[in-house]
């Protein structure tokens, strides 16, 4: 009897490639943190294995986010800026609110 492949991925769905281009960080550099191959982060990446906990947590640790950041929230998503907002002392942030206002009321260049 032939095998079938199957093209479901097992694999929960996460944020760990988007985490990583946000980082600036080739699979290679990220690999490198986690002292495991690029292969096995790609796989991972794509899908193709699942993560553990011990993972994501050097993951996390790796990418300067919490393990919960791997799984739920995009980096590039509007909560983005909410979690830099979180960073910046109270009080500074009107002056962040300002440079935010500045940049909103900036005319687009063609």
């Amino acid at each position: 009897m032939a095998r079938v492949r199957s093209n479901f991925k097992t694999s929960k769905p996460h944020f760990i490639r988007s985490w990583r281009k946000y980082r600036n960080l080739t699979l290679d550099q990220l690999a490198e943190r986690l002292d495991v191959t690029a292969g096995t982060l790609s796989q991972l990446e794509r899908g193709n294995t699942q993560y553990t906990q011990p993972m994501l947590e050097a993951l996390a640790d790796a990418l300067n986010c919490e393990p919960s950041d791997l799984i739920t929230r995009d980096p590039k998503s509007a909560v983005g800026i909410m979690m830099v907002w979180e960073q910046i002392p109270e009080g500074d942030r009107s002056k962040a609110l300002e440079v935010l206002k500045a940049f909103a009321s900036h005319p687009k260049a063609a």
